[in-house]
């Protein structure tokens, strides 16, 4: 499989916790952002969805009212967002964080003139806050930022190195797919990505790529079009 051109990268918030499970492990970060910046330095365009699970889940909280909770959920991706871009500029590289709604001086409001900028001129585009509506998850946000950005693929990096037919967690015999259909992903109820999500990539024909964080050089290697873990076609 060739390189991508331009790739959106979904980072999940406890898998850039490391072994602590909440807040940043920067040992993690830094690797990230080393692997990025090899990408970026080859030609990849990169923009950057980070979820925010190492400070918030709020859906398991019957006491929260869900629009709040998805509010708060918002504002801990944007978190997220400030401190990894924080460490790839430390590491070399120019970042822009976007938000669809105003965070002070913080960040800027999206745009995808800008975005598309952003990246062509060897920058990465952080997409923070979300779609910027309750009800919908950080994988929502990433669909459709894809969609918008033209992007070839949408690479999950996660604390799993792929899809499973059934959970490896309860299920020692759970298989690991080398491919399989999104169509086929919805049908099983493999939860790859939520089903919004998941309708967004089949109807505009983006597809995925989930593989371990954790491994080595993951990242730089799938953005070279080298997973080692789930391709989900379209």
């Amino acid at each position: 499989m060739n390189k991508w051109k331009r790739v959106l990268l979904k980072l999940s918030g406890e898998a850039l916790a490391g072994p602590k499970k909440t807040g940043f492990d920067e040992d993690t970060v830094k690797e990230v952002a080393r692997q990025v910046k090899e990408s970026v330095d080859a030609g990849v365009e990169v923009g950057i969805v980070i979820g925010g699970g190492n400070f918030w889940r709020g859906r398991t909280s019957n006491a929260i009212d869900r629009t709040k909770a998805d509010q708060i959920g918002m504002l801990a991706t944007v978190m997220n967002c400030i401190y990894v871009s924080e460490i790839f500029r430390s590491a070399g590289m120019n970042t822009e964080i976007f938000t669809p709604f105003a965070v002070g001086a913080m960040t800027e409001l999206f745009s995808k003139d800008k975005a598309v900028r952003c990246m062509k001129s060897g920058g990465v585009a952080f997409f923070a806050g979300g779609t910027g509506h309750p009800y919908f998850s950080t994988d929502t946000g990433i669909t459709l930022r894809a969609v918008e950005m033209d992007a070839d693929c949408i690479l999950l990096a996660k604390s799993i190195d792929g899809v499973y037919d059934s959970d490896p967690a309860v299920n020692p015999d759970a298989k690991r797919y080398d491919t399989i259909s999104i169509q086929e992903v919805i049908d099983r109820k493999l939860a790859v990505v939520d089903l919004t999500a998941s309708i967004m990539c089949m109807e505009h024909r983006i597809p995925m790529a989930v593989f371990d964080l954790n491994e080595a050089n993951s990242i730089a290697n799938a953005m070279q079009g080298k997973i080692n873990g789930t391709i989900v076609t379209v």
